[in-house]
């Protein structure tokens, strides 16, 4: 089973690259990390994260965790998630370093956090303007003090039509990189 984290500002459009992705991996697992964090832990989720999902997957069990309801606040019925060979995980601290150990390969959604933001503002609409404004501080405190981008094997820019993978900085210079032992993120997407 390889784990493969999809990290990136919130908007940057990570929930439709690793959807995308997922299809061209025929159907592998997408674990959102939306629900796994909560109001009151935006970023304090690596424990629950660790038990319920990453160690039953490395053990080639079956995880099982609980949603999180973002409007009744309160995490909904368990959920199953399969083992697969490809397992995505999506969401804004993917690729923090408690998660690294666990990842076969790190990819990093390439938009400025500006951008990302009024992208992730327009389609969350008024109804969660406050969220957004108490989000923003969290998520610069969050990367200023366990930043993903420097470890990203891939950097993921979604273009006009499609996605354009480069190598990141944790990448081999001038050798491909590939999710699965016989295909190319470049040919995916």
């Amino acid at each position: 089973m390889r784990l493969v984290g999809v990290d990136g500002h919130a908007g940057s459009g990570k929930s439709t690259f690793a959807g995308r992705l997922a299809a061209e991996l025929g159907g592998a697992p997408v674990l959102h990390l939306d629900d796994i964090a909560t109001h009151d832990e935006l970023f304090d989720w690596t424990g629950r994260l660790l038990s319920q999902v990453v160690e039953p997957l490395r053990r080639g069990e079956t995880a099982h965790y609980a949603p999180y309801d973002w409007r009744a606040r309160s995490f909904t019925a368990f959920r199953p998630l399969p083992p697969a060979p490809v397992v995505l995980m999506e969401g804004v601290g993917a690729g923090r370093e408690a998660l690294r150990p666990y990842l076969a390969r790190l990819l990093w959604m390439e938009l400025p956090r500006e951008q990302a933001w009024a992208r992730g503002r327009a389609r969350d609409g008024a109804e969660q303007r406050a969220f957004w404004d108490g989000w923003i501080p969290a998520e610069r405190r969050h990367f200023a003090h366990d930043p993903s981008r420097p470890f990203a094997h891939l950097l993921v820019r979604q273009g006009e039509q499609g996605y354009e993978v480069l190598p990141g900085p944790a990448g081999s210079p001038g050798r491909a990189l590939f999710l699965t032992e016989g295909d190319d993120p470049s040919a995916m997407c």
